[in-house]
């Protein structure tokens, strides 16, 4: 199994299906690409996010993290919360939590991201384990973990980082 960089992929790595991608033919260092895809937020029946111009992280081994503009996003249903991280790749992290549940993120952005990712200043995304996530109206499924943030759909393919039994990488 051959990748699109011209690298052998793990012999674990499921075979994508015509329409998949593998997270195994995703760039490491990472990568942002635009997209079209309409991406929606929403919270019960609140929708607190929606764009078609978003941006695709797509790193090696993990699911996709779309990342919205901030004009997208309807400020008054979040709230800062203290506290960041720091991704080597991007920069540190500012969080949000939910007005009527400010002690539990469901959002980030880099403010001040580091260079090769200057496009996603301000941009947010959203934890679809925490907030309900759709990708071109399909429901996505989070990636394993409390601390990872990739959307999982149906035209992606792993294993992924975080589930059971990759702790070895």
């Amino acid at each position: 199994m051959w990748n699109l960089n011209g690298q052998r992929r793990p012999d674990f790595a499921v075979e994508p299906e015509p329409g998949q991608e593998s997270v195994w033919d995703y760039p490491r260092p990472p990568v942002a690409k635009s997209s079209t895809h309409r991406i929606e937020v929403r919270h019960g029946d609140t929708q607190i996010a929606a764009t078609t111009k978003g941006y695709r992280l797509l790193e090696t081994a993990s699911p996709p993290t779309f990342y919205l503009p901030p004009d997208s996003v309807d400020w008054s249903y979040l709230v800062p919360v203290s506290g960041s991280s720091v991704c080597e790749w991007k920069g540190a992290a500012q969080y949000w939590a939910l007005l009527t549940a400010p002690d539990k993120p469901v959002a980030w952005a880099y403010p001040r991201p580091r260079a090769r990712f200057a496009m996603l200043k301000d941009y947010v995304s959203f934890y679809p384990g925490r907030v309900a996530c759709f990708v071109a109206g399909e429901r996505v499924r989070p990636q394993p973990g409390q601390f990872y943030g990739g959307w999982i759909t149906d035209d992606v393919v792993g294993p992924f980082k975080r589930e059971p039994g990759t702790g070895h990488w």
